[in-house]
């Protein structure tokens, strides 16, 4: 069964997150927290800006999402669900041994995965060639890299803001979810990367930041990248909070590897209006 699109993003959210906690509950997956805090940038992207569906995602000129922080696997695989791309039972299937639902991403195993994922710092590079390869083909379409601020350590990162900038790529948007935390610790403790806009500016990229929990203002500066900056890459940083929706799971690192039990289930649901 094809679940209908939903057209509003905050009850496309609220749902994602409800189905991740049972997913992770019962298949004691992690990474819950950073699909928290990702989801509502990606509700939006699936909802308002992508025009993604079973039928186009071979089409050279669709609009190309990559999930670069391919860890958040249980919540890619519940937003393409909640999307109609993959039938809604196959949610049953993650981490099932022999199944395509693994804890990365894979591409060539799940419709709508256009990267398989798993070192940090990759997306943004094949986001790169994807949208290089658009332009010198002269195909429509533009392509958007979700990834993490922890990820930003990753030195490919930086390369591709260069790249990006010196070949004008307008049609290429990052994202950078900026939740403060990575896995070891906060992004400070670990590896303090300053002042993210002001960084990919300096490296010749158009950079804003957003809150990454507003629906209107996520929309707004999605569809202001690739229009309102011809001949330059755009990034869209989205502060967020790691847990976003579950009072015991913001803002705690933890949560980048727990999974809830049972009694926690329960407690997110409720709090997520189940």
């Amino acid at each position: 069964m094809y679940k209908k699109l939903i057209n509003d993003p905050k009850e496309f959210a609220r749902l994602v997150r409800q189905e991740v906690a049972k997913i992770n509950c019962r298949t004691k997956d992690s990474h819950i927290g950073g699909g928290y805090s990702a989801v509502d940038v990606m509700s939006v992207l699936y909802t308002r800006i992508l025009n993604l569906n079973r039928d186009n995602l071979e089409d050279p000129n669709r609009n190309i999402f990559i999930l670069s922080k391919g860890h958040i696997a249980t919540t890619m695989f519940t937003v393409l669900a909640y999307a109609g791309i993959i039938p809604y039972e196959d949610l049953e299937k993650h981490l099932i041994d022999g199944e395509n639902y693994a804890g990365h991403t894979r591409r060539y195993t799940v419709p709508g995965i256009e990267m398989s994922a798993g070192s940090l710092g990759h997306g943004s590079c094949v986001g790169c060639g994807m949208a290089y390869a658009k332009r010198i083909q002269g195909y429509q379409g533009n392509v958007y890299v979700l990834m993490g601020d922890g990820e930003c350590n990753e030195g490919s990162v930086w390369e591709s803001a260069m790249f990006a900038a010196r070949f004008q790529l307008s049609n290429l948007v990052f994202i950078v979810d900026r939740n403060h935390f990575q896995a070891y610790g906060s992004d400070e403790e670990v590896l303090n990367m300053g002042d993210l806009e002001e960084k990919f500016k300096s490296f010749g990229c158009h950079a804003v930041t957003i809150d990454g929990h507003n629906y209107e203002e996520i929309e707004k500066m999605l569809r202001a990248s690739v229009s309102e900056h011809p001949g330059k890459p755009s990034v869209m940083i989205a502060d967020t909070v790691k847990g976003k929706g579950v009072s015991f799971m913001e803002n705690r690192l933890e949560w980048h590897f727990k999974s809830p039990n049972e009694e926690q289930l329960a407690q997110a649901l409720k709090e997520l209006g189940e």
